[in-house]
C-alpha cells in the first residue's frame, strides 16, 4: 500500500503534469457529461422538465464555497508554500496549511449551519417564486442535504493545493472523478425511492468519498497537522490579505451563476435546465484544456519567481498562453458547427434551446480558456487585485447585459450567452493591455507572428468543419450515443488532422511535440523474433 501511495505521489515535470491532469480531467469531464445525461434522460421528457430543481439548489453553496473559501485552495496559497518549500521549511509550510485548514474550516461550518437552518429565503433569492410547489420542495430539500458540502471541498481544496505545490497531482485528479460517479450512481440507487432529490444524497456522499481520496495524497508528504492558527503570523496575515480579492473574483462567478439563473427562472419552466445544459457543455473544453494545463503550469510559473529567474517565468508563461491558443481554436470551431450533435447528445432528446445558446456561448469557450492561464499570470506574482479589479468591472457589464439581452422582449435565453462571451473577451483584453503596460517586452514579435499563424491555420479548420457537418449532417431520427458519436467522430477527427497538418506545413512550434512523436513511432523498428 505504502508503495503503490509513493508512486502515486511522485513528483513529475511539468509535461507529466499537463498529461496526468489532462487525462483525469477528460474522463472526469466524459462522466459530468454522462452525468448529466441520465439525469436529463431519467428526469426529463419533451414538456416535462423536473430539474430545474436541481440546477438551481447548488447556486447558494457553491457562491459561499468560491466567495469564501477557494481563494484559498490554490493562487493565494500556493505561491507562499512554494517559497517556503524552495527555503527547505516544511514546518512553516505545515503551519500555514494546518492554520487555513483550522479557520476556513470553522468558517465553513458557520456556513453550513446557515445553509440549514435558512434554506428557502435563500433559495427564493435565486429563483424568486418562479419555481412551482413541488420543484420549490425538491430544491430546498437538496440543498439542506448538500449544506455541509463546502465545507467537505474547502478541507479537499487545501489538502489538494499543499499536494499540486510538491508536483504531486494523482489524488486531486482522481477527487472529481469519485464525485461524479457518486453522483451517477445516486440516480440509479434512488430513482423510484427518492426521485431528483436522491441525486442531493449522491453529491454529499460523492464529496465525502472525494475527501477520504484526497487523504490518501497525503501519504510520504510528512505532514504534520497542527490544531491551531497563528493569525499573529506575518506569513498567515500575509495569505489571509491576498485572500479576499481572490476570493472575491471566485464569487464574482458565482454571483453571475444566481444572476443567469434567475433570468432563466422568468423565461420559463426548463429555461434553466436548457441553460445550464449549455452551460455544462462550455465549460468542458474550458476545464479540460484551460484548468488542467493551467493547473500543471502554475507549481512552475511560481518556482521560476522563487527561483528569482523572471526570464524563465516569462518564457514558460508565453509557451503555454501560444499553445492554448492553439489548441482551444480548433475546438471553438468544432462547438459551433457540431453544438445540435452535442446539445442532442446531452439531452438524449431533441433540443434547439440547448444547441442555440451553445453557438452563442463560443466566444466564452475561447476567452474563458485563456483567462485560466493569464489570471494565473498574476496571481504567481502575488497580485490578486488587478483580477479582482477587471473582475468587479466584468460583473457589472455582465449584470447590465444580462438584463438587457436576456428579456423576453429582447434575446431570451440566447441574452444570457451572448452576455457570457461579450464579457469573457472583454476580461481578457483588459488584462493584456495591463500586461503589455508593466511589460513591454512580454509579447514580442515571435509571439505574435505565432498566433498570426495560428489563426491562418485555423481559417483552413473551420472550412474542414463545415465540409464535413455538410457531409454528415444531423437528422431528427439520430439518437443514441453509437450514432451521434459516430457523426461527431467523422467531424472532429478530420478537424484536427487538419489543423495538425497545415500547423507544421505553416512551421508552427506547438505542433513540433506531436509531429516528433509520431516519426519515433512510425519509424521505430520491430524487432522480428
Amino acid at each position: 500500500m505504502n508503495r503503490w501511495l509513493n508512486r502515486a505521489n511522485q513528483r513529475i515535470s511539468l509535461s507529466g503534469a499537463a498529461a496526468l491532469l489532462v487525462a483525469a480531467s477528460l474522463f472526469g469531464q466524459l462522466l459530468g457529461f454522462i452525468r448529466t445525461q441520465v439525469i436529463n434522460g431519467n428526469f426529463n421528457s419533451p414538456g416535462h422538465i423536473t430539474t430545474d430543481a436541481y440546477f438551481a439548489a447548488f447556486k447558494i453553496p457553491d457562491f459561499f464555497f468560491y466567495t469564501i473559501a477557494a481563494g484559498a485552495l490554490g493562487v493565494a496559497f500556493m505561491p507562499f508554500l512554494a517559497d517556503k518549500l524552495h527555503a527547505g521549511d516544511k514546518k512553516s509550510a505545515w503551519q500555514i496549511t494546518s492554520g487555513l485548514l483550522n479557520l476556513l474550516g470553522i468558517i465553513m461550518g458557520v456556513v453550513g449551519v446557515v445553509l440549514l437552518v435558512f434554506t428557502e429565503p435563500l433559495l427564493r433569492l435565486v429563483v424568486g417564486n418562479n419555481l412551482g410547489p413541488d420543484q420549490m420542495h425538491d430544491a430546498v430539500t437538496i440543498m439542506r442535504i448538500v449544506a455541509l458540502n463546502p465545507l467537505l471541498f474547502t478541507i479537499s481544496g487545501i489538502l489538494t493545493s499543499l499536494q499540486q505545490t510538491f508536483g504531486r497531482f494523482f489524488f486531486f485528479a482522481l477527487g472529481p472523478i469519485i464525485y461524479n460517479v457518486c453522483i451517477i450512481a445516486s440516480v440509479y440507487i434512488f430513482k423510484d425511492s427518492l426521485g431528483i432529490v436522491g441525486l442531493g444524497v449522491g453529491a454529499l456522499a460523492g464529496a465525502i468519498l472525494q475527501l477520504l481520496i484526497v487523504l490518501l495524497g497525503l501519504g510520504g508528504l510528512g505532514f504534520r497537522y497542527m490544531p491551531t492558527f497563528n493569525l499573529r503570523s506575518p506569513d498567515f496575515r500575509h495569505i489571509l490579505k491576498n485572500l479576499p480579492p481572490r476570493s472575491i473574483d471566485q464569487g464574482i462567478d458565482s454571483i453571475n451563476s444566481i444572476v443567469e439563473t434567475n433570468r432563466a427562472s422568468v423565461l420559463g419552466r426548463g429555461s434553466i435546465t436548457f441553460y445550464e445544459n449549455a452551460y455544462m457543455l462550455h465549460l468542458v473544453p474550458i476545464l479540460l484544456i484551460g484548468t488542467t494545463i493551467a493547473t500543471a503550469a502554475f507549481p512552475r510559473l511560481n518556482d521560476r519567481l522563487a527561483q528569482g529567474r523572471p526570464d524563465l517565468f516569462r518564457k514558460d508563461f508565453l509557451m503555454v498562453l501560444r499553445a492554448m491558443i492553439w489548441i482551444i481554436l480548433p475546438v471553438g470551431v468544432v462547438a459551433y458547427f457540431g453544438r445540435a450533435y452535442f446539445a442532442r447528445l446531452i439531452f438524449k432528446n431533441i433540443a434547439p434551446e440547448i444547441a442555440l445558446i451553445l453557438g452563442f456561448l463560443v466566444g466564452a469557450i475561447i476567452f474563458r480558456t485563456l483567462y485560466a492561464i493569464i489570471s494565473r499570470y498574476f496571481y504567481a506574482q502575488k497580485d490578486t487585485k488587478t483580477p479582482l479589479f477587471v473582475s468587479l468591472f466584468a460583473i457589472g457589464l455582465n449584470v447590465y447585459l444580462v438584463f438587457t439581452l436576456a428579456r423576453p422582449s429582447a434575446y431570451g435565453l440566447i441574452g444570457l450567452a451572448l452576455a457570457q462571451s461579450i464579457v469573457a473577451a472583454f476580461e481578457v483584453f483588459l488584462l493584456l493591455i495591463i500586461m503589455v503596460w508593466r511589460d513591454h517586452k512580454l509579447f514580442g514579435v515571435e509571439f505574435w507572428s505565432g498566433v498570426g499563424r495560428t489563426l491562418s491555420v485555423t481559417g483552413f479548420t473551420v472550412l474542414t468543419t463545415y465540409i464535413m457537418v455538410s457531409l454528415v449532417p444531423l437528422v431528427s431520427t439520430d439518437r443514441g450515443f453509437s450514432v451521434l458519436g459516430a457523426k461527431l467522430v467523422a467531424i472532429v477527427l478530420p478537424t484536427f488532422v487538419v489543423h495538425f497538418i497545415v500547423s507544421s506545413m505553416f512551421g508552427l512550434e506547438e505542433a513540433q511535440p506531436i509531429a516528433k512523436k509520431i516519426k519515433q513511432i512510425a519509424l521505430k523498428p520491430i524487432k522480428i523474433q
